[in-house]
């Protein structure tokens, strides 16, 4: 396999902090006083991961549209299809409580995961991507269980 470019993961990696600081939040009651009183009650907990997580999913629609450009005909048209689906779910699915919410974006993330090896096996992406994708999508369902649990 080919080796991550650094910048990729040390901002892919950044990209998960506001779902760690969302999961501390929910595990330190003082981390959370603290975050409230600093920051806001939207910047603590569930709230932060569940918006921020909508907003990343609408992203990686547009990183698999750009994806999609380089594709022709058929393939191509699938690829934009396929690549509205995550920003779609996040719009859908994130309504009603923070458990359901969370457990939809977990499920969004893994379908995510799911184009992301599409698009990778039809050589779109690049070589390093599963090995980035796996990594951060495997910290984001982690952190945000901890709203599930």
């Amino acid at each position: 396999m080919t080796q991550i470019p650094r910048s990729a993961l040390i901002l892919g990696l950044a990209g998960v902090i506001p779902f760690a600081w969302g999961a501390l939040t929910l595990l330190v009651p003082a981390l959370a006083a603290w975050g409230q009183a600093t920051l806001g009650p939207r910047f603590i907990g569930p709230y932060v991961q569940l918006y921020y997580g909508a907003v990343i999913l609408s992203f990686m629609s547009g990183v698999l549209w750009g994806f999609a450009t380089k594709a022709d005909g058929g393939r191509a048209a699938t690829g934009y299809a396929l690549s509205v689906i995550p920003a779609l779910w996040a719009f859908f699915m994130t309504g009603g409580g923070p458990v359901s919410a969370a457990m939809n974006l977990i499920f969004g993330y893994a379908g995510l995961l799911v184009l992301d090896f599409a698009f990778w096996r039809w050589g779109l992406a690049p070589r390093w991507w599963m090995q980035l994708r796996v990594l951060l999508t495997g910290l984001v369902v982690l952190c945000l269980a901890v709203v599930v649990l």
